[in-house]
C-alpha cells in the first residue's frame, strides 16, 4: 500500500484542527478553577471560580453524595439490587450497557458512577431513590442549596447536558469538601482504579489517581458544552486539598492545569503554616499557572515507516473521554478504530483526534482517543487514532474525513489496518 507523501496530510489535517479550534470545547466552555483547603475550606487560590458552567460528570457526584445518604438513613444497602429500567437502560454512553429487567446492586452503581461513569446505572440508582430521575433531580438540588451551593441546579443524575443544569467551581469544591466530611467511611470508592463487573475489568476514567502523588480522588466529567472537568483531592504531610478545573480543553491539558493547581495550593499552605498571613504575599511567591489555553502549534507529520509485525500492538491509549463512550467498548464488543495521522510527537497525535472529533462529531464524539507509540531505529512514531467504534462508524468516519481530503485508515479489532481511504 503506498503512503500518501507528508504535504498531502499536512493541508487537511491543519484544516480540521482549525474546525476543532472553532468548534471544540474549549471555545464553548471558559476556564474556571478553584483550589481550597479541605479542613477549613479557605480558598487557597481561584480563577473565575462563580462563572457558571455545566458540571457534565461531575453531576455524579451529587448523585453519590444522595446515595451515601441514603444508606445511612438505612432507605437501602449496598448489596440491595436495583432494577433497571427502560429509561436506566436507554441513557447515552458512557454506560455498563444495562438492559431492562436486569439488576444491579448499590454498590456496582456506586464503582460505575466513579469509574466508569456510567449513565445508565446513574439513572437506574436515582430512580431507586428519588422514586424517578426527575424527582431524584430536584432532592439533588434541594440538599445542594442546603450545603450552601448557591450556584448549582441539577436536572439529571448522569450530567448529560441539560440547558439549565449548571454549577460553578467553587460550588463543586463546596460538594467536594462535603463528601468527605459528611461521608468519610464512603469516600474511599472514589479511589479505586477500576473495579470487575459480570467478568470485564472497568478501569476508572481519572488518571490523575495514577499520575500526582498523594491524588486520592474525586471525578472527570466532559460534556462538549462544558469541555474537559475534573474534581480532584489529593493529601501530603498530612495536609489536603482540593481542586476543581472546569473547560479544559483536552484531558491531557485538564490534568496538567490540576496538577499545578494542587502544587500551588499545598505551596501555599505551607506559606501559610509559616506565618505568612497575606494571600496576594503568598501567592506572588509561587511561579505562574502554565499558559490556559496555549496556541495550537503547527502539526508536524511524518510518514509512518514499515514496521516488523511484532511493533504492530505496541499500544498506549490515551486519557478516556469520561463521556459520552461508544457503546462499542460495552458488552465485551471489539471496537474498530481510524488512524488519522503519524507524528514525531505525541502532542502533535493528540490534537489530530480532537482535530478528527471537531470535523465529524456527529460520528466521532463517542470515540475514545488513543496514541499509538511505535519506536523504530531512528525514531519514535505515534500514530493518532480514535477507537471504540463499530466497523460501520469507522468506515463513514473514513470516507466523511475523506470528503474533506484527510486521510484516514480504518482499523480491524487488534491493529490490523483493513480500509485505507484518502491514500494514492
Amino acid at each position: 500500500m503506498a503512503r500518501a507523501p507528508a504535504a498531502r496530510w499536512l493541508g487537511p489535517i491543519a484544516l480540521a484542527v482549525a474546525l476543532w479550534a472553532s468548534h471544540g470545547p474549549a471555545e464553548a466552555a471558559g476556564y474556571s478553577a478553584i483550589v481550597i483547603d479541605a479542613e477549613t475550606g479557605a480558598v487557597l487560590e481561584q480563577h473565575n471560580a462563580d462563572m457558571r458552567t455545566y458540571p457534565a460528570s461531575l453531576t455524579k457526584m451529587m448523585t453519590l453524595y444522595m446515595v451515601f445518604e441514603a444508606l445511612e438513613a438505612g432507605r437501602i444497602t449496598l448489596k440491595k439490587p436495583i432494577p433497571v429500567s427502560r429509561h436506566a437502560a436507554g441513557q447515552a454512553p458512557s454506560k455498563l450497557g444495562l438492559v431492562p429487567g436486569q439488576s444491579i446492586t448499590v454498590e456496582q452503581a456506586i464503582l460505575a458512577l466513579v469509574t466508569k461513569s456510567a449513565n445508565d446505572a446513574a439513572a437506574a440508582i436515582a430512580e431507586k431513590v428519588g422514586g424517578s430521575e426527575y424527582q431524584f433531580a430536584q432532592m439533588m438540588t434541594t440538599r445542594a442549596r442546603a450545603l450552601g451551593m448557591k450556584n448549582t441546579t441539577f436536572r439529571n443524575a448522569s450530567g448529560l447536558h441539560h440547558a439549565s443544569q449548571v454549577t460553578t467551581a467553587r460550588d463543586m469544591a463546596t460538594l467536594g469538601r462535603a463528601l468527605m466530611r459528611d461521608f468519610p467511611q464512603y469516600y474511599h470508592y472514589f479511589s479505586k482504579t477500576g473495579f470487575s463487573y459480570r467478568g470485564r475489568h472497568v478501569a476508572n476514567h481519572n488518571t490523575l489517581l495514577r499520575s500526582y502523588q498523594g491524588a486520592d480522588g474525586i471525578k472527570t466529567g466532559y460534556i462538549r458544552a462544558a469541555g474537559y472537568n475534573l474534581a480532584a483531592s489529593a493529601i501530603r504531610d498530612g495536609r489536603r486539598v482540593i481542586g476543581i478545573v472546569l473547560g479544559g480543553k483536552s484531558p491531557r491539558s485538564r490534568n496538567v492545569q490540576m496538577a499545578s493547581l494542587l502544587d500551588r495550593g499545598f505551596k501555599q499552605q505551607v506559606l501559610v503554616a509559616k506565618g505568612s498571613k497575606s494571600t496576594a504575599a503568598t501567592l506572588a511567591a509561587l511561579p505562574p499557572l502554565p499558559d490556559l489555553k496555549p496556541e495550537l502549534e503547527p502539526v508536524e507529520i511524518a510518514a509512518l515507516p514499515t514496521l516488523p509485525p511484532a511493533l504492530i500492538d505496541a499500544v498506549e491509549e490515551g486519557d478516556a473521554v469520561d463521556e459520552p463512550q461508544s457503546d462499542a467498548f460495552e458488552a465485551g464488543i471489539e471496537p474498530w478504530a481510524i488512524q488519522v495521522g503519524a507524528f514525531t510527537r505525541r502532542e502533535a497525535a493528540e490534537r489530530a483526534t480532537l482535530a478528527a472529533v471537531g470535523a465529524i462529531p456527529q460520528i466521532l464524539t463517542a470515540a475514545r482517543p488513543m496514541v499509538m507509540e511505535v519506536a523504530t531505529d531512528s525514531a519514535t512514531i505515534y500514530r493518532a487514532r480514535l477507537t471504540g467504534l463499530t466497523e460501520a462508524q469507522a468506515r463513514q468516519a473514513c470516507r466523511h474525513l475523506h470528503d474533506q481530503l484527510a486521510a484516514c485508515l480504518a482499523v480491524r479489532p487488534g491493529g490490523l489496518v483493513e480500509v485505507a481511504i484518502g491514500q494514492n
